[in-house]
């Protein structure tokens, strides 16, 4: 059961004016843990609205997944009224407001324009690249050497990925930046202006995991691995029905219970003594990966996955099953839940995976239509009346519906 144990930042406000994956999953993630995101959008929805999947009904199931618990507050941001509301939303007083998390690069939604309404504000700006250049995922994964290595051993073209890797942990990063800004202000009453770019954050990460230095200091680039774990032991085996499951050993400790849930103790350590090699060294396992294989293969040829997963399961070997989305919605994960999504029905979707001690995780949200909440928030945060809200909503300037 959700209890305030698990919404940590309860009444601190974000507005967030950004499209796509990074920002909005960074304004997700500060909802999930209680934060009041108001997100804000051109009347009609941004470029992302309609962005596929699609449910059976048109709407945009992407959408839907990264903004789960979020106002929505929609205003014509070409209006120069609109443009005032957005402003007085961002700026707005209180200890707990004045956060806005942004990737428009509107000027009139610059940090120094704000700034001079509230002088403490904290702007986090997500860019392409850090010189102003455009930039996404998949432009900027080619960019960083890892569609060099990816796909089978047998491809010579870059094979790019499907998920949008750079793009989540652009979101994360900018939540950290965020509440380490909030955390400052807090301290010295100092606001400030925050860049994160795209193409920054899939650099360090390649560079952080020692790939970059490994191709500096050896002076050649690393081979394709194909569904091999580069270097330890780890790869896929086909099951008996036609399933896969992925097998991996990174330690001695792994590679003994491997061994051991397989009955092939006896023929590794004939084969060590063979090749001079030490299978407990990671090294050793990965250098020999290729004769390692095929040793292995024939107990999981001979099982089913059912079969082959209570016998790894019994020597805890860490291993795991090849799924399909499908399967995965249905495979009954406590952090999934059926929610009844506006417009849509329901649908699997996630809560936060972050358990609090005592409070459990909170559970997945809904979220909004698009403007459902644009008459709320201008009258809960900027105190404007029911008059003012059907003056600007007849001329056009917001968008929702009146509740």
């Amino acid at each position: 059961m959700s209890t305030d144990l698990d919404r940590p930042l309860a009444g601190l406000r974000v507005v967030e004016c950004a499209t796509f994956v990074a920002g909005p999953s960074g304004g997700m993630a500060l909802a999930q843990l209680g934060a009041d995101v108001i997100r804000v959008d051109a009347i009609g929805g941004g470029p992302d609205h309609r962005r596929w999947p699609l449910a059976p009904a048109g709407g945009s199931l992407y959408w839907n997944g990264l903004n789960k618990g979020k106002r929505s507050v929609t205003v014509d941001l070409s209006a120069p009224e609109g443009r005032e509301l957005v402003t007085a939303l961002v700026t707005a007083p209180g200890p707990q407001a004045g956060i806005l998390l942004e990737n428009t690069g509107r000027a009139w939604l610059s940090y120094d324009t704000l700034a001079k309404r509230r002088p403490d504000l904290i702007h986090l700006r997500i860019q392409g690249h850090a010189d102003g250049r455009p930039a996404v995922d998949y432009t900027v994964n080619a960019a960083t050497g890892v569609p060099d290595v990816t796909g089978p051993e047998t491809t010579t073209t870059p094979v790019n990925h499907v998920l949008p890797a750079w793009d989540l942990l652009t979101g994360m990063t900018a939540t950290t930046g965020l509440l380490a800004a909030l955390h400052r202000r807090q301290r010295t009453g100092r606001g400030g202006l925050i860049e994160l770019a795209l193409a920054d954050v899939a650099l360090a990460s390649v560079a952080n995991l020692g790939w970059l230095a490994e191709a500096q200091l050896s002076g050649r680039d690393r081979a394709k691995q194909g569904n091999h774990l580069y270097g330890a032991f780890g790869v896929d085996f086909a099951t008996r029905d036609g399933r896969r499951v992925m097998v991996v050993a990174l330690t001695a400790s792994q590679w003994r219970a491997l061994c051991r849930a397989t009955g092939t103790e006896k023929v590794f350590a004939a084969m060590e003594e063979a090749l001079r090699a030490d299978f407990s060294q990671d090294d050793d396992r990965y250098r020999w990966r290729k004769v390692i294989e095929p040793i292995l293969r024939p107990w999981f040829e001979d099982r089913t996955a059912e079969e082959a997963g209570r016998a790894l399961d019994a020597a805890r070997v860490l291993w795991g099953p090849y799924r399909t989305f499908t399967e995965a919605a249905a495979a009954g994960d406590p952090l999934i839940a059926q929610v009844e999504q506006p417009g849509t029905g329901a649908v699997a979707s996630a809560g936060s995976p972050l358990r609090w001690s005592g409070g459990g995780s909170a559970p997945p949200a809904a979220a909004p239509r698009l403007g459902a909440h644009t008459h709320e928030v201008l009258s809960d945060v900027l105190g404007l009346t029911r008059a003012d809200l059907s003056r600007l909503s007849e001329a056009g300037v917001i968008g929702g519906v009146s509740p």
